[in-house]
């Protein structure tokens, strides 16, 4: 069940999430969570996988991984490589950034420079919420370090 969020989640999120990589039986690591976060995209992406979203402190592997990123956080890149981690081969990263006009909003060009120097190629944008922006980032082809 795809839950209707005040902030803007809507039961095409689920499409949305589907296409972006999310799928049953998944265990999906979360990083950057913080209070600003869209809690309604987070319940509807446990409900895509089927379970909880795991923290940063995640030890094991992950099917996929989830950035809330902003202007200002961490450096990008350095989040982007720990998303990359504990990734199971074939594995997705999901960025989440603030939509244009919206504060911590984060330019394309920094998102496609952070992408490349993680050594992380973009895919396609979604707006996934009425707040925030979802960007696919798919890891190199082949055997990781």
């Amino acid at each position: 069940m795809v839950h209707v969020s005040e902030t803007g989640s809507a039961p095409g999120a689920a499409a949305a999430l589907l296409k972006l990589g999310f799928a049953k039986g998944q265990i999906v690591q979360e990083f950057g969570y913080d209070a600003d976060v869209d809690n309604d995209l987070r319940f509807d992406i446990e409900d895509v996988v089927g379970a909880d979203l795991e923290d940063e402190d995640f030890k094991d592997g992950a099917d996929g991984v989830v950035i809330w990123y902003r202007d200002g956080d961490d450096d990008l890149v350095d989040l982007m490589v720990d998303g990359l981690t504990k990734l199971f081969d074939q594995g997705y990263v999901v960025l989440l950034t603030p939509k244009a006009g919206r504060a911590g909003h984060v330019d394309a060009s920094e998102v496609e420079e952070a992408a490349s120097t993680a050594g992380l190629q973009t895919g396609g944008q979604v707006a996934i919420s009425h707040d925030w922006v979802a960007i696919r980032l798919m890891p190199p082809k082949g055997p990781r370090r």
